[in-house]
């Protein structure tokens, strides 16, 4: 027995030994893999809204200007980031740009309410200091996502809404428009149709509960135009920001989830920046964009699972659209549960891809 002891020890050394290098070898594997796997110094993603957007139902020359404002706005943006400049102003100017443009449910071709005026809600959120901005129901501020900005950056309040937020526009010496510099014919002409379907669905009939089951048996058919902006600057700071005109033939005030701090956009360095498009009422009720950053946060999911997961809530409570999103790291993801979004990316080597449709 004593004989097999100084052999027991031998062996024990031996295996701890082996155990040591397999652990030092793992190690060298681990750091190696994490060397070589290169973070992009800034990144940048885009939508320009969800919905029922089929390839039979876009002619040539649609797509080809949808593409192209879609490569405009991104490359603002991604000019912005390559420079060094903050992802804050990265989402400020790139949603600019789709807000001017008639193609996008934003600014200049925001739909019509059931009264024919146009009101349009922004929200964006800064992911350094967690604070944030909103604008809701304005309609003589030409770009809402700058009224958002100043509301976060010059105010100690996070929404104004209608006509309070207009005049605190002109104070901040925002351009102010009249009505009807957002009035396109393409979208009067929606509002039209709408109205018919409506009339044959309800009749005479108006009130509120009528209105309202027309509103959940047609919305389902309506693409959603909104805009919405997610980017990582080179210092490691997200930013994202919303905008829209809001829904078709809406009443009452009706606000969506666009100008909703947690629901259409948010923002954590921690985690990641989101923007949402969809039915807003659905995106409310799941606090859409929060949550994707509070799975990620808490129980450690990639921003793909966790952006997934959350869209798959909003299935299952009978709601659909889609976010844009890019996590601390770089990574960048578009998921919806509808026939089509529009969208865009760019990293930091230029790159950059566009989509319309679910393939």
């Amino acid at each position: 027995m004593k004989k097999l002891i100084p052999f027991v020890i031998v062996l024990f050394l031996c295996f701890a030994c082996k155990n040591e290098n397999t652990s030092r070898d793992t190690a060298k594997a681990e750091n190696a893999l994490e060397t070589t796997t290169e973070k992009p110094e800034f990144a940048i993603i885009i939508h320009g809204g969800a919905g029922t957007i089929l390839k039979r139902n876009m002619t040539p020359e649609k797509e080809a200007a949808y593409k192209a404002k879609l490569e405009e706005a991104i490359r603002v943006g991604y000019e912005i980031l390559k420079n060094g400049g903050s992802s804050l102003d990265a989402v400020t100017k790139t949603i600019n740009v789709m807000e001017d443009s008639p193609l996008f449910n934003a600014g200049k071709g925001a739909v019509f309410t059931n009264a024919e005026t146009n009101e349009l809600d922004a929200s964006i959120m800064d992911g350094k200091t967690l604070n944030a901005g909103a604008s809701a129901g304005t309609t003589t501020v030409r770009n809402p996502i700058d009224l958002a900005r100043v509301v976060m950056d010059n105010s100690k309040h996070v929404m104004l809404s209608g006509k309070g937020a207009e005049l605190f526009a002109e104070e901040q010496g925002l351009t102010l428009v009249e009505p009807s510099y957002f009035h396109t014919d393409r979208r009067l002409e929606s509002l039209k149709r709408v109205k018919e379907r409506e009339a044959k669905k309800v009749g005479k009939v108006d009130t509120e509960s009528a209105y309202l089951d027309f509103y959940d048996a047609d919305i389902k058919n309506a693409k959603f135009g909104t805009v919405g902006c997610a980017a990582l600057d080179k210092n490691g700071n997200l930013a994202a920001g919303t905008s829209t005109g809001g829904m078709t033939n809406k009443r009452y005030g009706r606000v969506g989830d666009a100008p909703i701090i947690g629901s259409g956009t948010y923002a954590n360095n921690a985690t990641c920046a989101v923007s949402s498009t969809g039915w807003g009422e659905y995106f409310i009720r799941a606090q859409v964009a929060h949550d994707i950053s509070a799975l990620m946060d808490y129980k450690g999911l990639s921003l793909k699972e966790a952006s997934k997961l959350v869209l798959n809530k909003v299935k299952d409570l009978g709601g659909d659209g889609g976010i844009v999103a890019v996590d601390k790291n770089g990574n960048m993801v578009a998921e919806f549960n509808t026939a089509g979004m529009y969208r865009a990316t760019m990293n930091d080597k230029g790159e950059l891809v566009i989509g319309i449709y679910e393939q």
